[in-house]
């Protein structure tokens, strides 16, 4: 192979890159949410593939294991605790707001 057929396809060499200009769409999805600490419980839903999932934020630490047995079973459906909140499958944030005003809790639905 002669000199003259080999060319310079791809360097990485000869200018520096911006890290913050190509941030990757998924870096939103890494932030944890910035909600308020003022005492009211909020109910969102987040669709997950096909599916969807009621969220609730802002219960006490000490609080989120039996909230969220109580709320598997009045919806019928699984669910988990996680990150410091609770998620129930499927959509059923009417209901849990209910049974939170109830007990005398100030909750309320968050999002969209």
């Amino acid at each position: 192979m002669s000199d003259q057929n080999r060319r310079l396809v791809y360097s990485s060499e000869g200018g520096a890159v911006d890290p913050s200009a190509s941030k990757r769409p998924s870096d939103a999805k890494l932030r944890p949410r910035l909600l308020p600490d003022d005492g009211v419980i909020r109910i969102t839903r987040e669709r997950r593939r096909a599916s969807s999932a009621s969220v609730i934020y802002g219960l006490p630490e000490d609080e989120l294991v039996t909230t969220a047995k109580a709320l598997k079973q009045l919806c019928g459906s699984g669910g988990t605790v996680k990150n410091g909140t609770v998620e129930i499958q499927g959509d059923h944030r009417e209901r849990i707001v209910a049974w939170f005003l109830a007990r005398g809790k100030r909750a309320k639905l968050a999002g969209g």
